[in-house]
């Protein structure tokens, strides 16, 4: 069976290898080669859900905003945008050079199109919840009401505006994601199944457009000269081969076929790091133990305090997590920026979490439990998978070593697991979440939604975020974040563990570029020097 898997996957380096190798292109153009990790299951921003389309979707859309390379939005399809001092409604205007990779002009009856179709019950889109902001999105999305009271209507070809449902500091961020971004309308209502699959009709406003894509093969772009900002685009061809192998990607960097992959196998890092191939980027998630504040003996507060700091973190992520991570303290992931202040806002925040042995004793015993004798039994979940595995089994270990703390471990097939921790069916349970834009709010209000994993209910905590959310002072909203997490950490309910992050491959001839916290690659000023 090795010899079988070994020759397949030395077939496929070989196919790749003609594929990229022969089309090699003349020496004066810039010809940037890109080893995607996953076919895209689609190229349809309001369908799509995984990090290979969204970074696909990056080169060939673009929304009203466009993230620059400090993850803050920056004008993108619409060249400016006014606010109503209540932050409920904004007007954005729309680039009158801004064209669809066939030519036409964006409108934005476009972007009313795209959101509204996102929205549609009938569609289904797993993207809906992020468009919730505006004005009876939600209810038209659950058949309150019709679409036409949503807040988003084109008032002529480059006019939109949007009406919020509360003030919605981070609303711009939120424009630049995919769901956001407007479809070229004559097309997907012609071909609403297809489009997004086939090259003739995959028509595109961004920087780059498709000219071949050989599913599960490979796909390659081209510049957009259509694109407004095209006298910034230098990259003239992109070539990208796909495979999902890690071991294939890294022969295609090391057989210089391609220039930049992403998570090369973690037994490789250290080789990477000294040969200068290696780089870590900041990726906005957190991998962490939740647990379930209702049930014992996690409903004692001291009980979560003492197990959140008999652990370890270093030699967790040290032993046996590695891969670049770092160790967690807080909850919400390096990588953003606090827009009044120009700094990180976790560097800003600090850390909440602690490693204190003794003080975790000192509680367990004024919980009731001294040395953990007494303690009902706990049982830690965690869905298959051999890292997860691993990693309840150094935290069982801890618990024992450093607490006198027994625990037992219990694996659930991920759809099982998934409804256990919804259901609450649990004590402590592996978890993570990775933001779905570029401001704290996205890990914030997790603990305010009435449904969180945790049963966490904290009037005082959902009364900040509120507060946080209605205003539209940047100053103001980011310390009331800070403060918000402080409670959540007062009150111990989650037991965070490491930052996840991005490990990526890049030959060093390659500039420009930058990665999003929020796991994807910008080649719109990318360039070539050799």
């Amino acid at each position: 069976m090795y010899k079988k898997i070994l020759l397949a996957m030395m077939m496929l380096v070989m196919l790749l290898s003609l594929t990229v190798g022969c089309s090699k292109s003349d020496s004066n153009e810039q010809v940037l080669r890109y080893a995607l990790e996953a076919e895209p299951a689609t190229l349809d921003p309001a369908k799509s859900t995984a990090i290979p389309e969204s970074l696909v979707e990056l080169q060939i859309f673009e929304g009203l905003t466009r993230l620059d390379a400090k993850d803050q939005p920056a004008a993108g399809v619409a060249e400016r945008w006014e606010v109503t001092p209540d932050g409920l409604k904004y007007i954005f205007y729309l680039r009158q050079n801004a064209k669809w990779s066939n030519g036409d002009p964006v409108t934005a009856g476009d972007f009313e199109f795209a959101w509204k179709r996102v929205l549609n019950p009938e569609f289904a889109s797993e993207n809906a919840y992020m468009l919730f902001s505006i004005k009876n999105a939600q209810a038209y999305n659950e058949k309150k009401t019709a679409a036409d009271a949503v807040g988003v209507k084109a008032l002529n070809e480059h006019t939109l505006e949007v009406t919020l449902e509360k003030p919605t500091a981070y609303f711009l961020s939120l424009a630049a994601f995919h769901a956001f971004y407007p479809v070229h309308s004559k097309t997907v209502t012609t071909s609403p199944d297809k489009w997004a699959n086939e090259v003739n009709t995959l028509v595109g406003n961004g920087p780059f457009k498709i000219t071949n894509w050989v599913h599960s093969g490979q796909i390659h772009f081209a510049k957009n000269d259509q694109y407004w900002d095209a006298a910034a685009v230098k990259i003239t061809k992109m070539e990208w081969p796909i495979s999902d192998s890690q071991s294939t990607r890294l022969s295609l960097i090391e057989n210089k076929q391609v220039d930049m992959m992403v998570e090369p196998p973690v037994v490789e890092h250290d080789r990477l790091n000294k040969e200068g191939l290696l780089q870590i980027s900041p990726y906005l998630g957190t991998y962490y133990y939740v647990f379930n504040t209702q049930k014992a003996p996690f409903d004692n507060p001291k009980v979560r305090k003492a197990l959140t700091l008999g652990i370890n973190r270093d030699a967790l992520v040290k032993n046996v997590i590695k891969g670049g991570k770092k160790p967690a303290y807080a909850w919400v992931a390096p990588g953003l920026t606090n827009p009044s202040t120009g700094k990180d806002f976790r560097e800003e925040g600090g850390n909440y979490a602690i490693e204190d042995i003794e003080l975790a004793k000192k509680l367990l015993t004024e919980a009731g439990y001294p040395g953990g004798q007494g303690l009902p039994p706990i049982t830690i979940l965690f869905n298959t998978g051999e890292i997860h595995k691993s990693i309840a089994e150094a935290i069982q270990e801890m618990w024992k070593q450093n607490l006198g703390v027994s625990a037992s471990l219990t694996n659930q097939e991920s759809k099982v697991f998934l409804e256990s921790r919804t259901q609450g069916e649990f004590q402590v349970a592996r978890a993570s979440w990775v933001g779905d834009y570029a401001d704290p709010m996205t890990f914030m209000d997790v603990f305010n939604d009435p449904t969180n994993d945790a049963k966490y209910k904290n009037p005082a905590y959902n009364n900040l975020i509120e507060k946080a959310q209605s205003t539209m002072d940047q100053k103001v909203r980011m310390q009331i974040m800070h403060d918000g997490e402080k409670v959540l950490f007062d009150d111990a309910v989650i037991l965070p563990l490491y930052y996840t992050t991005q490990p990526f491959v890049a030959r060093p001839y390659v500039k420009g570029y930058f990665w999003s916290v929020l796991g994807l690659a910008d080649f719109k000023t990318a360039y070539i020097e050799k």
